[in-house]
């Protein structure tokens, strides 16, 4: 994972880490991968942040082009959102997370071999 004089002062890690680090971003990924579009409510009610931080990451998320919005011409309007080939590729590193997460991570105090996290909220 070397870098080449090609790409001299980028790396693919730091560039991709710096897209999913982004609060609620990688929520809305996992949220859009089971393949059906989401309205904007829906999407709310599954990742659980406010409107307007939603908005701006889904506003983010369809520049990088990991997501596409579709205006739907029915009263009133109505907005659905689903991934790009490139968010679909996204669900292996959402996997091994996943995967590392129930490997590794434990709420209970004492087992020996995991990393001991309190579950958030």
């Amino acid at each position: 994972m070397g870098k080449s004089s090609d790409d001299a002062g980028f790396c693919p890690v730091y560039a991709s880490i710096e897209i999913l680090q982004e609060k609620w971003s990688l929520h809305v990924i996992r949220a859009l991968l089971d393949g059906a579009p989401l309205g904007f409510n829906e999407l709310r009610r599954t990742v659980g942040c406010n409107p307007a931080t939603l908005t701006q990451r889904l506003e983010h998320l369809e520049t990088l082009g990991i997501i596409t919005r579709t205006v739907h011409s029915v009263m009133p309007p109505r907005t659905s959102y689903e991934l790009t080939s490139a968010g679909v590729a996204l669900n292996g590193v959402v996997k091994a997370i996943d995967d590392w997460g129930r490997k590794y991570l434990d709420e209970a105090k004492g087992r020996r071999g995991t990393i001991q996290v309190k579950r958030a909220g």
